[in-house]
C-alpha cells in the first residue's frame, strides 16, 4: 500500500509561539516523519528544529530526507518525489509559510498524488488568506484569490479596475498579495484605481505579535495617507482585499 501525503502547515513567521498556531497533534505527526517535500530545504529544517523543541524528532535531523519543490521544479521531476510514497513511506508536504498547496507550488504534487492513488491528508494550521477574509469584515460567502498582480503600473491599474468591476457585479471579495517591499506601491495603486466607497482591507503580519488588520473605504485610506499615517507594512507579508459597493 502507498504511504500518505500529509499537507503540513508552517507558521506565518512567528518562531516563538509554535503551539499558538500549529496544533499539538500536527506537531507530533510532523516529528514522526522521515521524508519531506518542501519549498525550501533550509526553511524546512528550521521548522523541524522548532518542532523538535516540543516533540522530539523520530530520527536525527541530518537523517531526514528533504526534497525541494518550488517554482523552478520541472513538471517531469514531480513523479520522483512520489516514489517513496509509492513504496509505502509517509511524507509531509511543507510550505515556507502557511498551508501547502494554496498559493504554493505544492498543488501540482497533490494533484499527481491523487492520480497515483496516494492518500492525501490536509492538516490544520494557519492560512493568511483565510484569516484575512475572517478579519476583514468583507464578504466571506464569496471571495477569490488572485495571486500577484502585474508589476507594470498600467497593467496593474487595468487589472485592479477589472477586479473592482467583478467585485461590484458579483458582490465578491477580491484578494491578492504583493512582494513585501512593494506594499506601499500596491496600496497607492489601489487608491488611484478604486472608487472612493470601495472597501479595502490591508492585513499585515497575520498571527504575529506585529499583526495589523484594517478595513476602511478607499476615501478613508486616502485621507489617512494624506495625513502622513502610512501602514507599517514595509517588507512585511501583507494580504490586500477589496469589496466594491
Amino acid at each position: 500500500m502507498p504511504g500518505t501525503l500529509y499537507l503540513i502547515p508552517n507558521t506565518l513567521g512567528d518562531t516563538e509561539a509554535l503551539s499558538h498556531v500549529i496544533p499539538e497533534h500536527v506537531q507530533a505527526l510532523t516529528a514522526s516523519l522521515g521524508y519531506f517535500v518542501a519549498e525550501n530545504a533550509k526553511t524546512a529544517r528550521a521548522f523541524l528544529k522548532l518542532v523538535n523543541t516540543q516533540h522530539p524528532l523520530a530520527r536525527p535531523l541530518q537523517e531526514i530526507r528533504i526534497d525541494e519543490l518550488n517554482v523552478n521544479t520541472p513538471a517531469q521531476a514531480l513523479a520522483a518525489l512520489l516514489e517513496p510514497l509509492q513504496a509505502g513511506q509517509d511524507a509531509g508536504l511543507l510550505s515556507e509559510a502557511g498551508v501547502p498547496a494554496v498559493a504554493d507550488p505544492g498543488a501540482d504534487l497533490v494533484r499527481l498524488a491523487h492520480q497515483h492513488g496516494i492518500p492525501v491528508r490536509p492538516l490544520v494550521g494557519p492560512s493568511s488568506l483565510l484569516l484575512s477574509v475572517m478579519a476583514s469584515g468583507l464578504n466571506g460567502q464569496s471571495f477569490a484569490f488572485n495571486g500577484y498582480l502585474p508589476t507594470d503600473a498600467a497593467a496593474r491599474a487595468k487589472r485592479l479596475k477589472e477586479l473592482e468591476a467583478r467585485s461590484r457585479q458579483d458582490k465578491q471579495t477580491q484578494l491578492f498579495i504583493e512582494t513585501p517591499y512593494r506594499n506601499a506601491a500596491m496600496l497607492d495603486a489601489l487608491l488611484a484605481s478604486c472608487a472612493g466607497n470601495t472597501l479595502i482591507c490591508v492585513a499585515t503580519d497575520i498571527s504575529l505579535p506585529s499583526e495589523s488588520i484594517r478595513t476602511q473605504s478607499s476615501a478613508q485610506w486616502k485621507a489617512q495617507l494624506a495625513a502622513g499615517k502610512t501602514p507599517d507594512f514595509h517588507k512585511k507579508p501583507t494580504v490586500f482585499l477589496l469589496l466594491a459597493q
